[in-house]
């Protein structure tokens, strides 16, 4: 425990003042007196022996220094949040399985798995929410979520992560597109068209390693705008470029002056992950996994661990 002060007051202080940027701003959220907030966030200094805050007219930013120490403490800190507030409590309610989908829609497996888990275990409640990429990893970590699906995030250290299901892929064209009369469309078709990814605070909601591996055979153009779907396909619909999504969307969403394509070959479809720990005693996850690897073994696909799934399905996908 620190020798001065309340350790938890001090850092709750420290990280509202990074999170609004402003002691003025931190305080008014806090519902305390902006000198109250100073205060703390300079004993929070005194005490690391670091500063942490560089202080201007415009606000407070991190130093080099308050950076590295915010990325080592965040989770410690967020988990003794949740330790005092009760959140670990309430969110490892056994009865209750909570699932996260990061940028991937709810497909005809995760359906199926979903409405088998709901008859074989009808005792245990499913919450289901939208987690953003940035917030993903840290929900898992602190059981927030108790499972998410996502796309390769990248190395994970903390998560567990197994590949579930994939699905083809389909790129929308406007209706008076050169290619709109073909039945499908392959990467080469796309070779000098401009692809529009949306890339908001969270990232682009799609595989963001297939991206690279379609940026490094030379088709078609990676676009990202800051932009919602909706204005994505606005600008499909202008001719601007074209669009990418994966089947359980393309087949859910009809779009006024353009057309869905399945695309054909190398990199035509995205891999699917639960991420979750092992560390997790919850019995409702234990089965709810268990499930999902023998669907997805029933499938041919199996589980795939670790790095991307290089090989194309041979399986039929559900009409």
């Amino acid at each position: 425990m620190m020798p001065n002060g309340n350790a938890i007051q001090l850092l709750t202080y420290a990280f509202a003042a990074l999170e609004h940027g402003s002691l003025r701003q931190a305080a008014r959220a806090l519902n305390v007196q902006e000198s109250c907030v100073s205060r703390s966030v300079a004993k929070l200094e005194q005490l690391l022996g670091m500063q942490l805050f560089d202080r201007d007219v415009h606000g407070m930013r991190l130093t080099e220094a308050g950076r590295a120490w915010v990325d080592i403490v965040r989770v410690h800190y967020e988990g003794l949040v949740d330790a005092f507030s009760g959140c670990v409590r309430e969110h490892q309610d056994v009865s209750t399985l909570r699932i996260g989908l990061c940028c991937v829609t709810a497909g005809e497996f995760l359906q199926r798995l979903i409405r088998r888990f709901g008859k074989v275990y009808p005792g245990v409640r499913l919450a289901i929410e939208d987690i953003p990429t940035g917030q993903c990893f840290s929900a898992i970590r602190r059981r927030r979520l108790d499972i998410a699906f996502t796309h390769d995030l990248g190395t994970l250290t903390t998560c567990h992560s197994e590949v579930f299901w994939q699905e083809r892929l389909f790129v929308l064209l406007a209706s008076r597109h050169a290619l709109a009369e073909m039945p499908s469309v392959t990467w080469s078709d796309l070779s000098n068209m401009c692809l529009l990814v949306p890339a908001g605070l969270e990232g682009p909601p799609m595989d963001r390693r297939l991206l690279e591996r379609i940026a490094t055979h030379g088709a078609p153009a990676v676009q990202r705008s800051r932009a919602t779907h909706a204005t994505i396909i606005f600008k499909v619909q202008l001719g601007q470029g074209v669009a990418l999504a994966e089947e359980s969307y393309a087949k859910s969403v009809a779009v006024d002056r353009a057309m869905w394509k399945p695309l054909e070959g190398q990199n035509s479809v995205s891999s699917i992950r639960g991420l979750w720990l092992e560390s997790n005693p919850k019995r409702a996850l234990l089965r709810f996994v268990a499930l999902a690897k023998k669907m997805a073994q029933e499938t041919g696909l199996g589980c795939a661990k670790g790095a991307d799934v290089a090989v194309e399905p041979a399986f039929a996908w559900p009409a």
